[in-house]
């Protein structure tokens, strides 16, 4: 079993506050980092103790620069530094040094200089008890290859000397993997890790500001650790990351990211033991969805839900909390004044404290989630209530796992009467959560990492003061679909939610039907109000698509917004509309299909502008 590690690189904080986040959320081995070291109070002693308490081996300390291939009095002094660093090492207490290729204009090439240079280097290490491990920068001078380092390596021909492999080197200028099952075992000294998502940034910025967790980004990082695998290799797995997020956010969060970006990577890798985790839950549609309120704003969003066509279906047997169903939606109101919704509400206002997906087995569900590192949460039930599963999610909601969507409500609720009115929503959409963007990276991991979710294309929404990332997730039988939404930008209406709403969460749920107009029209009748579109935009769409006089006639008169996808007869449509803001926190959206994908993208910011329209104004500093 390959251990688990982390360069001190990848987390924020002081090099104590990052050691113990390393520790504390799992790892074995650490690699120290020479900024680190330099800028911590205490002694190399002092760290190796820490280490000691906190049960880690320090696995390296990196790096050691613009080493190879100097001239003279460079040369010399490079090896009087090496030896200084390997005293160092020794009150460390570990054993591996990291010396990256050279990127001085001043080297000089040539893998025979290169080599001898690490062959005298080789018995300097040798005399002090410790190895060094070259890696190839992808922006070296004149080495740059994962290739031409292991052939330094290989022609200087000494125990102390070996290579270092990390992902990023390698696929992000696009090197080929296959040659590295042919490297010695015993001469791969360490495995760094690192994925990116695909950008046309020079590999140095890339490198620098972009590095994420395997499993966040784009890189092959699977193909390349089956490379690793097929060569023997058994050492450390070393998480190394650079990037400006990380380094911005809690340590604690980045380690427990880092430790489970590791456990789903060597669950996607054949033949490795110790393979615990469960299956991903397959997803097979959103339970319910509980709203936090006090009794006057249950009172409100049960307007709203009526006027939605919204019905109360169950009044739970001993607490103030209602079921309200259409379709196959269900949605629970609860104002009860104890318990886990009654804090959400007091910590965040009115919203949605919790979201109950059926995953067909959530034993095994729960299985992986905590495999995963996630937050498990339970509180005590009444006499013959159903206990069911949850995990902490988004802005400390709960996410509840089902093993039958619909086995909770015969148990816990008393049926009221319904009727006889036809239901025009079917189901849950998608639900939209806002959340820093710092964050986003970390609850991608967790969904994808947990459910059977995969990533489409991010995007940038404007925002008439900022731009918006904007990441979809979606289960192969489109039964979940959910959308995580960032700014750093401060006063979008992404940021103005986590600001006013004390933290993140559900910002918006989308109900689809097969008839929007006809379903708006009831709506209408029933006194529901839809956020207002300027005509500008029907214009643009009339001279976009040439649509149908009547149905461009009918958009514009609901306020009902259009995207079309493809690109021939076979085209998906999409039509949309939004209701005002819930108590200036979350809104709901109607939405109907026609062979579409998407989520209405380019209509995004459309809606941001008319939303930003309406909502309070923001105070500004007086100067």
């Amino acid at each position: 079993m390959n251990t688990r590690s982390i360069a001190t690189v990848s987390l924020s904080g002081t090099l104590d506050e990052k050691l113990r986040a390393i520790a504390a959320a799992g790892f074995e081995e650490v690699e120290i980092f020479e900024a680190d070291l330099l800028s911590f109070g205490g002694s190399p002693r002092d760290v190796s103790d820490l280490c000691g308490e906190l049960n880690l081996k320090i696995c390296a300390f990196q790096p050691f620069r613009d080493f190879e291939g100097m001239p003279e009095p460079q040369r010399s002094r490079n090896f009087a530094r090496a030896e200084r660093k390997f005293a160092l090492m020794r009150e460390l207490r570990t054993d591996l040094m990291l010396v990256c290729s050279n990127i001085s204009p001043a080297s000089l090439g040539g893998i025979d200089r290169a080599a001898a240079d690490f062959r005298e280097l080789g018995d300097l290490a040798a005399s002090h008890g410790v190895k060094v491990g070259y890696e190839a920068l992808a922006w070296g001078a004149h080495v740059n290859d994962h290739r031409d380092a292991w052939e330094i390596v290989r022609r200087a021909d000494h125990p102390a000397i070996g290579v270092i492999l990390d992902s990023f080197h390698t696929l992000a200028p696009g090197f080929p993997v296959n040659s590295i099952a042919s490297i010695p075992a015993d001469k791969i000294f360490l495995v760094q890790l690192a994925d990116a998502p695909k950008l046309g940034l020079d590999v140095l910025s890339w490198s620098r500001h972009f590095r994420c967790f395997p499993g966040q980004g784009d890189l092959p990082v699977v193909q390349f650790m089956e490379a690793v695998q097929a060569a023997g290799y058994r050492g450390p797995w070393s998480l190394e990351i650079f990037n400006d997020q990380f380094r911005a956010g809690s340590a604690v969060r980045t380690a427990t990211d880092g430790l489970r970006s590791l456990i789903l990577l060597q669950d996607q890798l054949a033949g490795l033991p110790d393979k615990k985790l469960q299956p991903k839950a397959p997803t097979l549609g959103t339970g319910f969805i509980e709203f936090a309120v006090n009794e006057v704003k249950s009172a409100d969003l049960s307007t709203l839900l009526s006027q939605l066509g919204f019905r109360k279906s169950g009044a739970h047997r001993s607490k103030q909390v209602e079921r309200w169903s259409q379709g196959s939606i269900d949605l629970v109101v609860n104002c009860e004044p104890d318990g886990f919704a009654h804090s959400h509400y007091v910590t965040h206002g009115a919203g949605v404290c919790a979201i109950a997906l059926d995953v067909g087995n959530a034993k095994q569900a729960m299985a992986r989630a905590e495999a995963l590192q996630a937050r498990t949460f339970y509180q005590p039930v009444g006499p013959g209530e159903l206990e069911i599963s949850a995990i902490h999610g988004v802005g400390g909601s709960l996410l509840y796992f089902l093993d039958d969507a619909g086995n909770n409500w015969d148990t816990d609720f008393a049926p009221l009467p319904g009727d006889s009115t036809r239901d025009r929503l079917s189901t849950v959409d998608h639900i939209s959560q806002s959340m820093p963007y710092d964050e986003m990276l970390s609850w991608l991991l967790f969904y994808t990492g947990i459910l059977d979710l995969r990533r489409l294309p991010g995007m940038e929404i404007a925002d008439p003061v900022g731009l918006v990332q904007s990441q979809a997730l979606t289960a192969p039988n489109a039964s979940l679909r959910m959308v995580l939404n960032g700014s750093s930008a401060t006063r979008t209406l992404s940021n103005r939610f986590i600001s006013e709403f004390f933290g993140s969460g559900v910002q918006h749920i989308a109900f689809g039907c097969d008839d929007i107009f006809a379903a708006v029209a009831e709506m209408r009748q029933r006194g529901a109000l839809f956020l207002r579109i300027p005509d500008n935009y029907y214009d643009d769409v009339d001279a976009k698509y040439g649509l149908d006089p009547a149905l461009m006639s009918a958009l514009r008169d609901n306020q009902i917004l259009y995207d079309r996808d493809g690109d021939g007869d076979g085209d998906g449509e999409f039509f949309q509309i939004y209701t005002h803001a819930f108590d200036d926190r979350f809104f709901f959206e109607i939405v109907e299909r026609r062979n579409y994908q998407g989520f209405g993208a380019p209509n995004a910011g459309i809606r941001l502008a008319a939303q930003a329209r309406e909502a309070r104004p923001v105070s500004m500093p007086r100067v």
